[in-house]
């Protein structure tokens, strides 16, 4: 896993022209787009699935990087289906499945990075036992769900935690 933070605006409050605002940001230098995926049993949401990333993959091309954040239970029921619709990264809650090796496998596999994240109240060590597995830890600054919440500013020392512990060879 590389060092270094980078810049995803989530697209959850986004309007009908969900195309029109994935390139508002790539336009301003975002660093990939980063898609939201809920289904009302791991955060209390539900958004969308694969084939809304596959319209978006057909419209904005494979250029972007599009990192599929997963708050579902069973994440690896949807790893087939988003690689298909053109996903890069397949970022999960390790939380949400049984056997998180098994799924960061079964993603590579199919041809994506693979990203882990955690919500705040999830420590930075429940990561440590996949850190050398992974291209991305996600450290989430707001409780999943809706959008509109508060910034939670002291979520944000766990990104260095991250990096001290995926410099640590496991």
């Amino acid at each position: 896993m590389q060092s270094g933070y980078k810049i995803g605006p989530s697209f959850l409050n986004s309007n009908a022209n969900l195309r029109a605002e994935c390139l508002w940001v790539l336009d301003s230098r975002a660093d990939y787009l980063h898609l939201d995926v809920m289904d009302r049993h791991f955060a209390p949401n539900i958004t969308f699935g694969h084939p809304v990333v596959e319209s978006l993959q057909k419209q904005l091309g494979q250029g972007p990087l599009y990192d599929i954040h997963m708050m579902v239970s069973r994440p690896e029921q949807w790893v087939k289906p988003m690689a298909v619709a053109g996903a890069n990264q397949y970022t999960f809650h390790p939380e949400a499945t049984e056997n998180p090796g098994a799924l960061i496998k079964d993603i590579q596999e199919n041809g994506m990075k693979v990203g882990l994240a955690i919500k705040p109240g999830t420590t930075v060590e429940y990561l440590a036992p996949w850190a050398n597995r992974i291209d991305t830890a996600l450290v989430m600054t707001v409780q999943p769900g809706f959008g509109g919440k508060k910034f939670m500013e002291d979520m944000m020392p766990k990104s260095g935690a991250i990096m001290a512990v995926s410099a640590v060879p496991l």
